[in-house]
Order: C-alpha cells, then structure tokens, then sequence
C-alpha cells in the first residue's frame, strides 16, 4: 500500500512535483495537471511519476453530470470523458467523480437523489462516459456519498452489476458512507463488511476521519486522521491486503502541517500492524 496527499510545494515542472511528492514522504500522489496540458507535458509528468516509483492515484472529475441544467451537464459530461483520457495517458489508476446531484448543491442532499430514476440515469451516465472513452488500463469511478448513490456497499455493488462495464471500479471513501449514529459507532464492522463486498474492485481510497457529536438531532463531521472515531486499524488493516500499490490518500485539509500530522498518525497505526507505506 502506499501513502498519498496533496502537495504544497511548487509543481510546475516534473523534476519540482517529484520532490514535492518525496518531501512529503509519499509514494502516491494526485495528478498533477488536468486535461488542458499537452501531449508532451502529460508524457513528461507520466515518465517521471514512473522513474520516481510514484503511483499517480486518481485525475479528479469533480462535476455534475445529475444537473437538471442541460448546458452543467453537458459541460460535466465532456469534463469526465477528458479527464479519463488523461488517467489513461498518464498512467494514473483512476479518474474519479462524484455521481452529482438532482438539485442546486451539486454534492448536496435532494428528494430525487435516491431514486430509482436517478440510478438509472448513472447507470447511463456512466456507460457513456467510459464507452466514449474506451481506456484500457484506468478506470472510472463513483465516489461515495452520504445521499446518492453509491452511498452504501450494497448499492456501489448494484451499480457495478448494472453498469457492466470493466472500465468502470471501486474509489473508497468511507467517512463519506458514514451517514447514521448506527454506522459510525460499529465502525469497524462497516469497514469489514465494505471490504468484503467491494475490496477486488477498489482501485484508490480516500483517507480522512469522523467525529460524532452530542448535539442535537445527529452532528456528524470530517476531521484529520487520529482526530475522530474511525477505526484505522481495521481501515489500514484490510486497505494493506488489497494490493501493494494501492493508493491510500489523505485529503479534505488545507494546511500542510495537517497532511504532515495526519500522516505521522497513519504510519504509527500502520507500524504497530506490520504495514509498510
């Protein structure tokens, strides 16, 4: 497994992303630039990455391919098909989104998310984005989220039976599927339950952690890894069994002293369990 984040340093070259990629201390890393780069600067940054024994993660798509506006979706269409052609030219494991969402919050909670219509309209979505594509070795993928689909284990694998497409893979996110008291104080189970059921397929996971409050109704919040109730090692654990270049990144901080804290904390979980990152 290998230990991922965002950098802070300047990228602006392959040589300078390298090193801040090292300075951090990761071996995994997010793409570096987007679809708009050339051929020769996708290629650069791709050689590099591989001399340097980076594994690149994931090409983000972050976009709404749900919008109830025709002209947002298609703009989010043409952004997913391109930034799966960038996973595949440099190399990365993935491009990853979100499904969207049916109202105004693009990641935002609406009637219509949870629909059996709107699983429908992925499962579509999702075949035109990777057929228009064809990638060979990336793969696209659905983020989890707390109210849309995928939002569970069992529906991520409903959507994977529907869609039937081998370009299409696992990005795990579980603070994401942590939605109830019930989840998040049997945290662990979840955990196990998610990698028996969607372990062979995941290509990238998203690390962070979670907190349940007192307040009420039911206050539950992103934290940085060791600040909150997940158990990471059942996380580390069955994340290390998968594969020995799985991507396990850290994200959702802003500062880089938080990434450096966060990491100090998943390696010390991982050390005291025999896992190498």
């Amino acid at each position: 497994m290998r230990l991922g984040g965002m950098v802070f340093g300047d990228t602006s070259t392959p040589d300078k992303w390298i090193a801040a990629v090292k300075d951090m201390g990761y071996r995994a890393a997010y793409c570096p630039v987007d679809a708009s780069a050339d051929d020769k600067t996708v290629a650069a940054y791709r050689r590099a990455a591989e001399a340097a024994d980076i594994v690149i993660a994931e090409v983000g798509a972050w976009s709404n391919t749900l919008s109830a506006d025709s002209d947002v979706r298609k703009k989010a269409m043409d952004h997913c098909k391109r930034q799966l052609d960038l996973a595949e030219r440099i190399g990365a494991r993935c491009c990853v989104n979100i499904a969207g969402g049916c109202g105004e919050q693009w990641d935002g909670p609406h009637l219509d998310n949870l629909s059996n219509g709107t699983f429908e309209r992925i499962v579509e979505l999702v075949r035109e984005i990777v057929d228009a594509v064809g990638p060979e070795h990336a793969v696209y993928t659905l983020e989890p989220m707390p109210w849309v689909f995928p939002h569970t284990a069992d529906s991520y694998l409903d959507l994977i039976r529907a869609i039937d497409r081998k370009s299409f893979a696992v990005h795990f996110d579980p603070v994401n599927m942590v939605n109830s008291p019930v989840i998040f104080l049997d945290n662990a189970a979840f955990l196990n339950d998610c990698f028996d059921k969607l372990g062979n397929r995941m290509v990238s996971i998203h690390a962070k952690d979670i907190t349940l409050s007192g307040k009420l109704t039911v206050h539950l919040d992103e934290a940085r890894p060791g600040d909150g109730g997940l158990c990471y090692k059942t996380f580390l654990t069955r994340a290390n069994a998968l594969h020995s270049d799985m991507p396990f990144m850290l994200e959702h901080m802003t500062q880089e002293e938080d990434y450096r804290i966060a990491s100090v904390y998943v390696r010390k979980v991982a050390g005291e369990n025999g896992i190498m990152l």
